[in-house]
């Protein structure tokens, strides 16, 4: 297994560990226009056509299924993926990430969003989860280098100010979401 296929391995068991103990899947989420099982879908929706541009097999999803179930089957099909050697290492032809081989856009873009939404679902349904500081500061490493890019493709909100020293503080902040966001019923609860 390699550091790529270890890492998504490990960073979509923490989403699936999330997603299995919602019990809410309409709930408000730091990303003010999503609620819950918007986070899921879009993890599950934007990430098979850009997989097929890339010259990656097609995903299949069944829509019928629970949001957690139908993750853990899409977990399942990535991470085949990331374990075949010949198909992990093939060499994206075309497009943007032309060049580039397919398990790193895969890390780079998938493995990064599904870290960052884990963080978001994790928030708005109250469940506490131990995110990598070492891997949230190298992704707001990376990603700060092409802030100026992020921030005009509207995939990111302005950057909230924080003077948190935690790593995963650091990068949600910069991706636009307050660290200090909880659900709207739990702070009222707390208030």
């Amino acid at each position: 297994m390699t550091q790529i296929s270890s890492r998504h391995e490990n960073v979509a068991r923490d989403f699936a560990a999330v997603a299995d103990r919602v019990t809410k899947w309409d709930a408000p989420t730091p990303v003010p226009e999503w609620i819950t099982g918007d986070i899921v879908e879009h993890l599950l929706t934007w990430f098979p056509p850009a997989l097929e541009s890339w010259g990656g097999p097609s995903l299949t999803d069944i829509p019928s299924r629970g949001l957690a179930e139908r993750w853990r089957l899409r977990t399942v099909e990535v991470q085949a993926i990331l374990d075949d050697r010949d198909l992990a290492s093939k060499t994206i032809e075309s497009g943007d990430f032309a060049g580039m081989r397919l398990d790193e856009a895969i890390d780079r873009l998938y493995t990064a969003d599904i870290f960052m939404h884990t963080w978001d679902l994790a928030r708005a349904a109250d469940i506490e989860i131990h995110l990598s500081g070492s891997y949230a500061a190298r992704l707001h490493e990376g990603l700060a280098a092409m802030e100026e890019n992020l921030r005009a493709s509207g995939h990111f909100g302005p950057a909230v100010e924080t003077d948190s020293e935690d790593p995963v503080d650091q990068l949600v902040a910069f991706i636009g979401r307050d660290p200090q966001w909880s659900a709207p019923s739990l702070a009222s609860a707390t208030s």
